[in-house]
């Protein structure tokens, strides 16, 4: 499978999954403390990025709950419907991650949950460094990656009526790639899922970088 086809897989199983995978009522779960640490790192009013906000439940809606400005950005028209919808306040964009153009220094903070992982593998690099671009000096990226190298397909994902797709590298090449990116790891932490599990990472942007080209 090409990475075209691997990005057609991903929208068309979040198309068919979105109520599936979140209920437009769910309640933070293992989100919140990461919610709650996030909000503890932003000043009042700040302006956010949810890269792979999926319908915008929970990080946009608890963003625009503690008035801050988001905007999300998701491959699927479904998701983005609803998100639109669940958070109001909110802008949200149909777009691929990789193919965004985004002022420079225009986010306090970068949120990219569960969503690197469905890109290919070979755009994950550049679009670190597009974040790291994005964000203001000082300013946070909150993102889980894999902690194992894998790319593959599941036909029936949450046992629901389509496949997902995934593409991932290990938790010691994405610290790589964030610090290439000129972002500074304060911590990492494994989250566990089954039988394996996800590197949750907080990176900044040092608060005295320069603009990146």
């Amino acid at each position: 499978m090409n990475s075209d086809d691997g990005r057609d897989l991903v929208r068309r199983g979040y198309d068919k999954l979105s109520y599936h995978y979140r209920a437009d009522d769910a309640a933070d779960g293992q989100y919140g403390p990461w919610l709650d640490d996030l909000h503890g790192r932003l000043p009042a009013s700040s302006t956010v990025l949810d890269l792979g906000c999926g319908c915008g439940v929970p990080v946009a809606r608890s963003l625009a709950n503690a008035g801050h400005h988001v905007t999300g950005i998701d491959i699927s028209d479904v998701q983005v419907e609803r998100a639109r919808r669940l958070v109001p306040t909110g802008t949200f964009l149909r777009a691929d991650a990789t193919q965004v153009d985004l002022p420079s220094t225009s986010f306090d903070a970068v949120v990219c949950l569960y969503a690197l992982i469905h890109l290919p593998l070979a755009d994950q690099p550049r679009l670190i460094t597009n974040i790291a671009s994005w964000l203001r000096p000082g300013g946070w990226l909150l993102t889980t990656v894999g902690s194992n190298a894998w790319t593959g397909t599941d036909d029936n994902w949450l046992d629901g009526p389509a496949a997902m797709w995934w593409s991932q590298a290990d938790t010691a090449t994405y610290r790589s790639w964030l610090r290439q990116a000129g972002l500074e790891i304060s911590s990492e932490d494994f989250v566990p899922e089954g039988t394996s599990g996800h590197a949750l990472f907080w990176a900044q942007r040092p608060p005295t970088a320069p603009d990146r080209p």
